[in-house]
């Protein structure tokens, strides 16, 4: 279970390097107006894209040979130490999507999660937790200790945050 935790891991840094670090890659100029030369992204690409198939290949193949396996369960994988796992994951994966979802969609997301890692079945009511838990730790940081908080890449999720910042604004403009 902990080779499928760490090749799933892998797969997913793997696929967050493609995306927000090989294409998000500046091209010097000099190189851009060749068209003969390599572009410096193109070995990144290919090396991750092979790696990516091979790792995923390897996820399969776990999977396949460990198919009747008791201890490779569901089961097995809610113990207390790989809840403790997943939750550490939970966290990783979420200093890694903070930036491009932003503090809104990152903390709703965490939250609920969270929630059904420990264990919460009733959805809905998880769903209502973790947004309002969210605004009031939003508040909390944005209002009271005057914490810019990330709003993300993404541009809707990013007007989303702005909306909200201007709501905070003018609530906390008509108290004062």
């Amino acid at each position: 279970m902990f080779e499928l935790i760490c090749n799933v891991l892998l797969w997913l840094g793997l696929l967050y390097s493609y995306f927000f670090n090989v294409l998000e890659a500046p091209i010097p100029d000099r190189t851009a107006r060749n068209p003969y030369t390599l572009k410096p992204d193109v070995w990144p690409k290919a090396i991750i894209i092979l790696l990516l198939i091979c790792i995923a290949i390897n996820i399969f193949n776990i999977i396949r040979k460990n198919k009747n396996n008791p201890e490779f369960h569901l089961d097995a994988l809610m113990s207390i130490r790989a809840r403790l796992c997943i939750g550490i994951a939970l966290v990783v994966a979420a200093s890694f999507i903070l930036e491009p979802l932003g503090y809104m969609a990152t903390c709703v997301l965490v939250l609920f999660f969270y929630g059904l890692l420990l264990g919460q079945r009733h959805v809905f009511r998880l769903a209502i937790f973790s947004v309002l838990v969210t605004l009031l730790l939003y508040v909390v940081f944005s209002v009271l200790l005057s914490v810019n908080l990330p709003r993300g890449t993404i541009p809707e999720l990013r007007n989303f945050s702005l909306y909200v910042e201007s709501l905070v604004a003018s609530a906390k403009a008509a108290i004062m």
